[in-house]
């Protein structure tokens, strides 16, 4: 038995490491334009931003992106998702000399949508009615984007001058995460480790590739791709709307790119490992697509990939000890640009085993909220049903 798993972590390593887009590498990033140079004839864009209860980070985000150094049309639309801690009224009160801001009062939310894309619609369809009466052309691009982000004042040049010059209909970035406190330095990074693995950048820059997937934290979508795919109500429901909406460009015929940023940072904070664990299981079993095989099979997987090479390490004698120890040390290797892109120590790539384990668990309760009936929760909303769109 312990031959046969031996060569079973072997094997499924090798395809990893050589045949599953070169997920552990540290991926694309794009470089900012220069300052106030912009794309050529800078279209116009619309940045849309959704917020419930978002007091703690609002002013900072949308501060961020009224600074931006854009040469052409920009406006930015808060839909402000009836919260209950003055996200609206703070970010009103925020200075906009140039008038780009627009805070919308969210209306309440129809059957079948999720709350967050319901403001994402209230969001396009004001902006639709700007550019409208702006008498501006068709085509131009949406900003989509969450309200605990900040970004460098180039970062929407730099996203527009990638699409322009690759004749893409979608551009999004991993923003950079926060990973100060011990939770974060344990955890997160594996947090885009495990994205990476899930959603190889390569593969979804690849055009003929059907992987599809985006980071919500940043998603600029031409206005025609939208329209194409039927709106933002495409995927009213969908639970995991960033890779939907990717899923519904790339099969439409539209390009994409997924790749880390280095202009847009994420401000929320993860001080405590209950902090991850809410995250990852706010969505883990929709992933899975509330299939208890799926769920199976994917702890059976995880336990091959990540578990069984250091109990053959450990454990096992002659060759099957030594191929144990060789697929960890390059699982461990594996996890190491991911290390260096958050500047923290290599020794992290020891825990990355637990880490995973801490990851099962976190997919496993998340299976459990769903067949309790708790379903998905997040901004005191509850999701139990599978969505349209998803």
């Amino acid at each position: 038995m312990a031959t046969i798993l031996a060569a079973v972590c072997a094997l499924v390593w090798i395809a990893l490491i050589f045949f599953h887009g070169r997920f552990w590498q540290a991926g694309p990033i794009l470089r900012p334009v220069s300052p106030g140079a912009g794309p050529h004839g800078a279209p116009p864009v619309v940045v849309v931003v959704p917020a419930r209860d978002e007091a703690e980070s609002i002013q900072a985000s949308v501060a961020s992106l009224l600074s931006q150094d854009y040469p052409g049309f920009l406006r930015v639309v808060l839909t402000d998702d009836n919260s209950a801690d003055g996200t609206g009224a703070l970010a009103r009160a925020l200075p906009d000399p140039e008038a780009r801001l627009s805070v919308v009062d969210g209306r309440p939310r129809p059957d079948g949508w999720s709350g967050k894309l319901w403001a994402v619609e209230q969001g396009v369809a004001r902006a639709q009615e700007m550019l409208l009466a702006e008498n501006l052309a068709a085509d131009g691009y949406v900003l989509l984007t969450d309200a605990d982000i900040e970004h460098d004042p180039t970062h929407l040049a730099t996203l527009v001058a990638k699409a322009e010059a690759d004749g893409l209909d979608m551009v999004s970035e991993m923003v950079e995460l926060n990973c100060e406190s011990a939770a974060e330095r344990a955890l997160v990074p594996a947090f885009v480790y495990f994205f990476a693995l899930l959603y190889p950048f390569a593969l979804v820059n690849d055009r003929r590739n059907a992987m599809a997937a985006a980071a919500g934290g940043t998603i600029l979508i031409r206005r025609t791709a939208l329209e194409r795919i039927g709106g933002i109500a495409a995927l009213r429901g969908a639970l995991i709307d960033d890779c939907t909406l990717a899923a519904h460009v790339k099969r439409s015929g539209g390009g994409l790119y997924l790749g880390h940023s280095c202009l847009a940072r994420s401000i929320r904070p993860y001080p405590n490992a209950s902090d991850v664990w809410r995250m990852i299981a706010r969505t883990a079993y929709v992933q899975l697509r509330y299939s208890p095989l799926l769920l199976l099979g994917t702890v059976l997987a995880m336990v091959v990939t990540w578990i069984a090479p250091i109990g053959l390490a450990l454990f096992a004698h002659g060759v099957s000890r030594w191929v144990g120890l060789i697929v960890w040390i390059v699982l461990m290797a594996s996890f190491l640009p991911t290390l260096r892109r958050f500047r923290i120590s290599s020794l992290w790539a020891l825990a990355l085993p637990f880490v995973s384990v801490f990851y099962t668990a976190a997919t496993i309760g998340s299976a459990v909220d769903h067949h309790r009936g708790r379903g998905v929760r997040w901004k005191n909303r509850a999701y139990t049903e599978a969505r349209h769109g998803q």
